[in-house]
């Protein structure tokens, strides 16, 4: 797959998209290119980071049944969308991409909520993500 080096950087990425398409409900696909015009990234970035948008695109209503599930003294309404897609790439992550160990997903998420989020998202990760530490989503694709 990708060089470890590129993967946050990606993940950073591919968050950013998603948010933006949560934001503005464009189609995906139709706005790629142009995101990829507007913040051009070196090719491991841009790969590693289409692969997790893609991939949580295709499972997100199984992604946010999950995430929803996993809430405590939360509605799923009060989840920004930026701590959202953060989840959602974790998650993601922790299901479907082998060579990622799930506490590698579950630290990096943490580090970008500190970077992209709220002050008290890391916290707010962290707990969600390990109340999802253990769960296996079937890929209905493979």
């Amino acid at each position: 797959m990708i060089d470890p080096k590129y993967r946050r950087r990606a993940r950073e990425k591919a968050i950013q998209f998603l948010y933006g398409i949560d934001v503005t409900q464009y189609d995906a696909q139709a706005v790629i290119d142009e995101f990829w015009r507007t913040f051009p990234e070196r090719p491991p970035v841009r790969q590693y980071a289409n692969y997790l948008i893609a991939g949580v695109n295709a499972h997100r209503p199984e992604l946010d049944a999950f995430i929803d599930g996993a809430l405590v003294n939360w509605t799923p309404e009060r989840v920004g969308k930026i701590e959202r897609n953060i989840l959602r790439v974790a998650l993601y992550e922790m299901n479907f991409v082998e060579d990622v160990p799930r506490a590698v997903a579950m630290n990096e998420a943490i580090e970008l909520a500190k970077e992209l989020a709220a002050p008290e998202a890391p916290r707010f990760i962290n707990g969600v993500l390990d109340r999802l530490r253990d769960v296996n989503i079937e890929d209905p694709t493979a």
